[in-house]
């Protein structure tokens, strides 16, 4: 376990009285509130320096409620440095009139629009929504990344659309873990990680494995790859709670990824918890 105080740049909380969340009525082990308290709780004898909030697929009607709302809880929990925030990016040019509210406020400092769920595989590359990442940079907010394996190849088509435009890989393209299946992912993830404006976050590597049998062999190889592709430059801490609740604690994943990670050196681990954290986002 690192004996220093880390940075979680993907924490998730929500409230069920002030926002809605329709996702969560098909996961009843997440359909709670998840608040601050619950999250310092959970983090047990990790210590943890600085969070970023990470959007939580509120009603998309209130996702600039939801800003507002961890907003407020910044003003109480002076370790929130950073927000995510939701956009509908696929306006294109018309995203304009949601960015700039949000990026106004100084703890956006990205955007999360999610193409996991979209039912089109080939929604990444809507003119329109390739137009409103590409506004971003105006913005000075960076792009998340939220996809499952199979779309992969197409997001690699976006982010080569998006030069100036810096992203996040969230939960390293949520291979299929739990089958083990590690082509075609292994060589797209090294294509993506081959352009210099793309960062991967290795975080939620349990929940695609099998959530009660997985086994820290089972990641390695997944976690090799990424640090092979990324280098120690380009990788960030993330815990990814409380959705990885439903695989395992919170400790527990730290001391996975601290021992698949034994052989680095201690700068090499530094920039992993703490150092490209900050400087992704800018905390």
């Amino acid at each position: 376990m690192p004996n220093y105080p880390i940075i979680d740049t993907h924490l998730h909380v929500w409230d069920l009285q002030r926002l809605r969340y329709p996702w969560l009525s098909s996961v009843p082990a997440l359909n709670r509130n998840h608040l601050l308290a619950d999250y310092r709780t959970a983090c047990g004898a990790v210590a943890v320096a600085k969070m970023v909030f990470v959007q939580c697929e509120c009603d998309p009607t209130q996702a600039s409620a939801e800003a507002a709302w961890v907003t407020e809880l910044a003003q109480s929990e002076p370790r929130l440095r950073g927000i995510v925030a939701w956009a509908p990016l696929e306006l294109g040019e018309a995203a304009a009139a949601e960015l700039a509210p949000l990026a106004a406020n100084s703890l956006v400092k990205g955007i999360r629009r999610i193409i996991q769920f979209e039912a089109d595989p080939a929604f990444c590359l809507r003119p329109e929504f390739i137009r409103g990442v590409q506004l971003l940079p105006r913005y000075g907010l960076s792009f998340d990344l939220c996809i499952n394996h199979t779309q992969l190849a197409n997001t690699l088509q976006l982010v080569r659309q998006c030069p100036h435009v810096k992203f996040i890989m969230d939960h390293i393209a949520k291979p299929d873990i739990k089958a083990g299946q590690l082509d075609p992912w292994r060589a797209e993830m090294r294509e993506l990680a081959a352009l210099p404006n793309v960062w991967c976050k290795l975080s939620g590597l349990v929940t695609e494995a099998d959530h009660t049998g997985w086994t820290a062999a089972q990641l390695q190889p997944y976690i090799d790859h990424v640090v092979n592709c990324f280098g120690f430059d380009r990788i960030i801490f993330g815990g990814d709670w409380p959705v990885s609740t439903q695989a395992t604690t919170y400790p527990r994943w730290v001391s996975t990824l601290d021992t698949a990670l034994a052989g680095s050196s201690a700068q090499e681990l530094r920039k992993l918890y703490v150092s490209n954290a900050e400087s992704f986002y800018r905390i």
